[in-house]
């Protein structure tokens, strides 16, 4: 069941071909990485109720964001390569926003969301790194950085509007195997959870012993009470290094 190429490693206009009804009736390994539909097995049940439940979001008029072929992104990536686990709350609610990962925007969204520019401030004044004018943190999801939203979808111009919904259930079954991992020798692979905002933070008991990074969410509302100033970017990598892991390259190219 899980030895299938993942899905969505197709073109984008082949994989949109895909809705979210026929995404529910897929075998795991179609949808995400092969120990990804390993991990996540125990909720596939849950996941699919919450295709559905996009499915008839869709036929009712209403749309969804991210796309079909974005929707699970995050776990397009092997489980086994992550070693920075940033969590975010649900998609940005702008049609055109939404790519599957937290905090991250399509390549061409101009400006980029006030959340993420005040991630990009502070990583600036943490490591010195340039800010960037695209919002694609492809970069960062390519070096084992999860960026995964609590909520995994939204209805257009709807903030928050899939809470409840079923996918806190999904996701917490994923930080918890991300925590989980072990070698053969049972010692755990390197991991740094990065939490920012409450959101984030009410995760911190599915982490036991990892690595923990916590401040601040970076929103405008709230990022000049604790975010700035907090260097997550310098800690986590000085916690990765600690744990025997080499650091993320936290530049990002300046042109996705």
């Amino acid at each position: 069941m899980f030895d299938s190429e993942p899905l969505f490693e197709l073109e984008p206009e082949e994989a949109e071909a895909v809705g979210f009804a026929d995404m529910a009736n897929l075998p795991l390994g179609q949808l995400m990485a092969a120990d990804w539909a390993a991990a996540l097995a125990r909720v596939e049940e849950d996941l699919r109720a919450v295709l559905r439940f996009l499915a008839d979001e869709v036929a009712a008029g209403h749309q969804v964001l991210p796309s079909p072929s974005n929707v699970l992104r995050a776990f397009r990536r092997p489980l086994a390569d992550v070693k920075v686990l940033i969590v975010g709350q649900d998609p940005y609610p702008t049609p055109g926003h939404a790519v599957g990962l937290s905090f991250a925007v399509a390549p061409r969204t101009r400006p980029i969301p006030r959340s993420l520019a005040n991630i990009y401030k502070e990583l600036e004044a943490d490591l010195g790194v340039p800010a960037r004018v695209h919002g694609d943190l492809t970069a960062w999801a390519e070096q084992g950085v999860l960026l995964l939203n609590r909520v995994m979808s939204v209805r257009a111009g709807a903030a928050g509007s899939h809470r409840g919904k079923g996918w806190e259930k999904i996701t917490t079954a994923a930080v918890t195997a991300v925590a989980g991992r072990r070698k053969p020798d049972g010692s755990r692979f390197p991991l740094v959870a990065v939490l920012w905002g409450k959101d984030a933070e009410a995760v911190r008991p599915l982490l036991p012993g990892a690595a923990v990074v916590s401040s601040a969410h970076p929103s405008p509302l709230s990022a000049s009470r604790g975010f700035f100033g907090s260097r997550p970017f310098s800690q986590a990598n000085a916690l990765l290094e600690e744990q025997g892991s080499p650091g993320v390259t936290w530049e990002l190219p300046p042109t996705p």
